[in-house]
Formats: C-alpha cells, sequence, structure tokens
C-alpha cells in the first residue's frame, strides 16, 4: 500500500498539527570509519513510524555518529540509510526534512527569540501570514509567548531549551533528532523538560531518535531502547524488558546497577536453568535488607537467604543504599525509606534474601 508522506510546505496552513504519516527510518548494514578507527559497525535498525527511540551508550560507544548520520552531517562508509523507504546516505542534511535540538541549543545569538522561529520557516518559502501563525502557536505550546522578543542571551537555560525545541518543530517535520539535549540542565529542569518532551512527542506524533548517556532519560522518555558498545548495537527493546531482562553483563550494569552474584562464592539459588556461558544478576532493589534475628519472610521458601556485614550505608531521600560485604564481594541494596524502618550501619551484621525468580542470566 503507498502512502503519501505531507510535506510541511505543502501544508503550510495546517501549522503545528501531528504529522499523520512520520516517516520511518532504517539503518541497512552501516558502517562509519574515520581512518583506522570504527565508530559504527554493521548498524542494521529499524525505528518505526510515530516511535520514540533512545540510542544509549557510553562515550566513544558510537551513538551520537549514529546520529549524525541519520542527520546527514555524516556520510556512511558502507550501507544505507532509508527513510520512508528511499536511500537518504548521499541526501544533504538541508534537504532531509528533519528538526534537530542540540546539547548546545545552537541558536542564533543575534536574533530575537521569534526571528530564531521565523528563520526555518523562511527557507523553506512559507508565506508571512502563515509563519505567524506558526510561530504563535507553537510559542503558545512550549510556554514562551511572552518571551519572543528576547534575545537568546536574556533567557535561562531551560527557556533556550524550550525555544531549541520549538524551532525545530515550529516547520512540522515528520523527524525530530535530539542530541543529549537536556545534559546541560540541573536535575529539576531536566526532569521538567522531559516532562515537556513527552508530551511534546505524544501531541505530534513525530518519529524521534533521541541520544543520551542518562539512564534514568532513556528509561522515563522512550518506547525502545538502543544500547550501543564500541560501535555497535548490544541489546535493543523496551525500557521495561531491557532493565527486567538485560541479556548480556554490559546492559546489565550500565543499565541501572546490577549485582552480579558469581562474584559473591555463593552458590546461586534459581527458578531457571543456567544457560552455558552466563552468570547469575540480580537488581539492588530486589534484595532485602533485615536483622538477622528477624522473623522470616512469609514466602521464604521462595526465597534465597545470605549472611553479610554493612560496610557502607548512604541516604539519598527517598532511597537508602546499602553496600553489604557477602564473602570477598560486595553486593548493593538499595530500599524505598520509610517511617519506622530499621536502619543499618557499617559493620552490623544483616540478613539478605531475595526471590529466586528475581535471578537473571546474563552473558559473561
Amino acid at each position: 500500500m503507498s502512502v503519501n508522506v505531507r510535506h510541511p510546505v505543502a501544508a503550510e496552513g495546517q501549522a503545528l498539527e501531528a504529522t499523520p504519516f512520520p516517516a520511518q527510518i532504517e539503518f541497512c548494514g552501516v558502517t562509519k570509519t574515520y581512518g583506522q578507527v570504527t565508530a559504527v559497525e554493521g548498524l542494521s535498525l529499524t525505528v518505526q513510524r510515530g516511535e520514540f527511540l533512545t540510542i544509549l551508550g557510553p562515550s566513544g560507544s558510537g551513538k551520537t555518529t549514529t546520529l549524525m548520520l541519520l542527520a546527514g552531517f555524516e556520510a556512511p562508509t558502507a550501507g544505507d540509510i532509508l527513510i520512508a523507504g528511499k536511500s537518504v546516505a548521499s541526501v544533504p542534511s538541508y534537504r532531509r526534512d528533519q528538526g534537530i535540538v542540540f546539547q548546545s541549543y545552537a541558536l542564533f545569538p543575534h536574533l530575537s527569540v521569534r526571528r530564531n522561529l521565523d528563520f526555518p520557516l523562511e527557507m523553506r518559502g512559507v508565506k508571512a501570514a502563515d509563519t505567524t501563525r506558526r510561530v504563535d502557536r507553537i510559542l503558545a505550546r512550549v510556554q514562551l509567548s511572552d518571551l519572543g522578543g528576547r534575545m537568546p542571551s536574556q533567557l535561562s537555560g531551560g527557556q533556550q531549551q524550550r525555544v531549541a525545541l520549538a524551532r525545530a518543530l515550529v516547520a512540522d517535520p515528520p523527524i525530530l533528532l535530539l542530541d543529549e539535549p537536556l545534559s546541560a540542565l540541573d536535575r529539576n529542569l531536566r526532569e521538567q523538560m522531559q516532562r515537556e518532551i513527552k508530551s511534546l512527542h505524544k501531541e505530534f506524533g513525530i518519529t524521534t531518535v533521541y541520544v543520551t548517556h542518562d539512564q534514568d532519560e532513556a528509561l522515563t522518555l522512550s518506547d525502545r531502547i538502543v544500547v550501543m558498545r564500541a560501535g555497535r548495537i548490544e541489546q535493543t527493546d523496551t525500557p521495561e524488558a531491557l532493565y527486567d531482562r538485560p541479556t548480556t553483563r554490559f546492559v546489565a550494569k550500565f543499565l541501572g546497577e546490577a549485582n552480579i552474584l558469581e562474584d559473591t562464592a555463593v552458590e546461586v539459588e534459581s527458578d531457571a536453568t543456567r544457560p552455558f556461558g552466563t552468570v547469575a544478576m540480580i537488581r539492588p532493589e530486589r534484595i532485602c535488607v533485615a536483622d538477622p534475628t528477624a522473623p522470616q519472610r512469609s514466602d521464604a521458601i521462595r526465597r534465597q537467604v545470605v549472611a553479610g556485614t554493612v560496610d557502607d550505608m548512604i541516604y539519598a531521600g527517598p532511597l537508602r543504599k546499602y553496600h553489604v560485604r557477602v564473602g570477598t564481594s560486595v553486593l548493593v541494596v538499595r530500599e524505598h525509606v520509610a517511617s519506622g524502618q530499621q536502619i543499618f550501619r557499617p559493620g552490623d551484621e544483616v540478613r539478605l534474601d531475595w526471590l529466586r525468580s528475581d535471578v537473571r542470566f546474563v552473558a559473561a
């Protein structure tokens, strides 16, 4: 079935409405090298129409290079990139009809907020009346209607980021690319902007590719997450599946915290059979800590119990984190703070227990 993908200029009177047919993106065996260095190797990935996909990984994993290839700022050394079924590997960035938000905001410092938003529409040949209507509507949507006359230097970091988002959306692109856009913001503002980005994605339905090294950000925003390592995809899945069922030790430890039970010299009990070449893992919040003399839990028959000694206790507002020495290794235990809860100090003997069904096996 053929689909007519709307071009934003062709629908300039329908400003800021959700794109009905956002583009599907396909990476087909894409490799990018710089001399002897391979930044991305054999990347094959499909981003579905309207999906919010996050590329997550440490520095040097190839995540930003992947985004730059999609944006058209870099050309693949091998392989192809398709948008809506058509190759764009040799199409320059200015012809790809994508909204892009950078970590540095990249606003024009000599132009007012309104002129920053006018400019991309003028470059597309949008009529003046439609440009005014679009800019007014997107400024209202990002709660900046009263700041259109200000210069970027007169705005806070959060306000500048809203302008950058508005500029990326004002032309109604079928694809939105975001390169670590919140890394310069403080925690509270970052969480506020996460909610805003998620709301905008839901409203406009734009196919979105988001790059970050922040695990919490990826879990909060994404429909799916791609975890990259050394230029390759390590695992792709929904946030819940990636966190609860990582397939490799790298993913388990990079996406949140993970206790590798093989390091404890404790014989691991599990409801599942351990596959060859794997190690046992459990998340810190799945472990319960108690005084050794406390009554056993009602479901004790389903749990593994080990003894340990508290090395450290870290208070972090709603959470309390313990480092508990078990044998020659240390397990991390995380529990929500509650009134009347027993608090353990360094040197205290404790009992740790967890459901055998919460143990996961990951490739070593």
